[in-house]
């Protein structure tokens, strides 16, 4: 049993009990290794929640009519990632194990691998969907293995090979597309064979990790490490429409919002409409 945060994301605020999905905050960028600030995201997310509409245009769906939880963000130990890991285990395990989906928004990408192990525990042969600039495959990552460059690399060495979907990665050192190219399925640039991973991924249980500097840094200035070249916002809006519509989600999480780099706001108002658009497919 949750306690509700006092301040939540829009219409995401009914009784734990009810909830079909339950959002926390993971707000950590301990690993970050060029420009620091997703600590600030969920906070900023929810604040900014209010300035969109709980109704999607797109999708003819209204959040009013769903039933969301927001347990608010996890307290983190900025100088022990192992321990932020086992937090956000936990917290992810608790929702789990009560039955309903779990959405988490972070902070660095270094958190999905708290949740990826507690929902592996929960679900076997699981695979994972990765929208992202970047491959964060490295093994380590200036010495480190425990970094937001290594996390796809230690969640692979939870699911296995050919169980990671990769797509919109146009950055990354020699081995990891090296690496890539005998364990994930990785797609550059765009979302070209995106449909056919969903096929193929129909009857088995997905995780969805979503690093929001797949953007175009034009439409999505205020990350970390931005990347020239990208997705638009509705090329990016539509993918995750069809994943989280057509697959069986068993946990989410979005990522690497840096409020701090777009003081014009609008990259935590595209993070807030993504978070509607997917809240919204998934149920």
């Amino acid at each position: 049993m949750l306690n509700k945060n006092i301040q939540t994301f829009i219409a995401c605020d009914c009784e734990y009990e009810n909830a079909e999905i339950v959002l926390f905050g993971a707000g950590y960028d301990g690993t970050t290794s060029f420009r620091a600030g997703t600590r600030f995201a969920p906070s900023a997310i929810r604040n900014e929640s209010f300035g969109i509409e709980t109704y999607s245009p797109y999708q003819n769906k209204d959040m009013t009519d769903y039933s969301y939880f927001d347990s608010g963000d996890l307290e983190l130990p900025f100088g022990n990632p192992e321990q932020v890991l086992d937090d956000i285990k936990e917290r992810s395990g608790i929702i789990l194990n009560d039955g309903k989906k779990t959405f988490m928004i972070g902070g660095e990408h270094l958190v999905t691998l708290g949740q990826v192990r507690a929902v592996a525990e929960k679900y076997n042969d699981l695979y994972i969907i990765h929208f992202d600039a970047h491959a964060d495959l490295r093994d380590d990552y200036l010495g480190q293995k425990l970094s937001h460059a290594c996390v796809l690399r230690r969640c692979h060495e939870i699911v296995g090979d050919r169980h990671i979907f990769q797509f919109g990665i146009r950055s990354g050192d020699r081995e990891e597309f090296k690496f890539a190219d005998g364990h994930t399925e990785m797609h550059k640039f765009t979302f070209d064979g995106l449909p056919e991973t969903v096929a193929k991924l129909k009857d088995k249980n997905v995780y969805l990790t979503v690093d929001l500097d797949v953007l175009d840094p034009s439409v999505f200035a205020g990350t970390g490490t931005p990347e020239a070249g990208g997705v638009s916002f509705d090329e990016l809006r539509r993918a995750l429409t069809l994943v989280c519509s057509e697959l069986n989600i068993v946990g989410c999480d979005v990522n690497e919002l840096s409020p701090p780099y777009d003081q014009s706001g609008v990259s935590t108002a595209v993070a807030c409409k993504i978070i509607r658009e997917m809240l919204l497919a998934l149920l």
